[in-house]
């Protein structure tokens, strides 16, 4: 499956904001649900918030990627936010995330869950990604950034 299959631009939000990571994660959460992705919200959040307080999903170069297996969902969901002012997601180099992404995958999934994240990790090693992604003026232009996935 392509990278873009996944997202549906129905999921993306190129203003996301919130006072801390919690609170990005339930608002791209709250996308989710409205998009009737999400069968119960307060399962998913609890699973995503678990899973936070176990290990920060906050990786290096401007990405986060908040992600949890959860009974709340029947297919593997993913949510892409952008936080131009960048939120504090105690991420490896110690930076702020800009460009988050909520993956959300039935219990069940293991492999397309390990495939999507490894997938999020190669495309930002550098951090000519995030700096691309931070420049997004529309979702013309965040789809053709994304094409790019490898």
């Amino acid at each position: 499956m392509a990278f873009k299959d996944l997202l549906n631009l129905d999921l993306v939000d190129l203003n996301v904001v919130g006072d801390d990571k919690y609170q990005v994660i339930e608002n791209l959460l709250q996308l989710a649900v409205d998009a009737g992705a999400v069968s119960h919200k307060e399962q998913a959040l609890e699973d995503l918030f678990e899973r936070e307080q176990y290990l920060s999903t906050g990786f290096e170069n401007g990405l986060a990627v908040p992600h949890a297996k959860t009974e709340a969902v029947s297919d593997i969901i993913l949510v892409f936010g952008l936080c131009r002012d960048g939120v504090e997601f105690d991420s490896l180099d110690g930076r702020p995330a800009n460009c988050i992404f909520l993956l959300l995958s039935p219990m069940e999934t293991s492999g397309p869950h390990i495939q999507t994240l490894a997938l999020l990790a190669r495309n930002f090693q550098n951090e000519d990604m995030s700096d691309r992604l931070k420049k997004v003026k529309d979702v013309a232009e965040l789809i053709e950034i994304f094409n790019d996935f490898k």
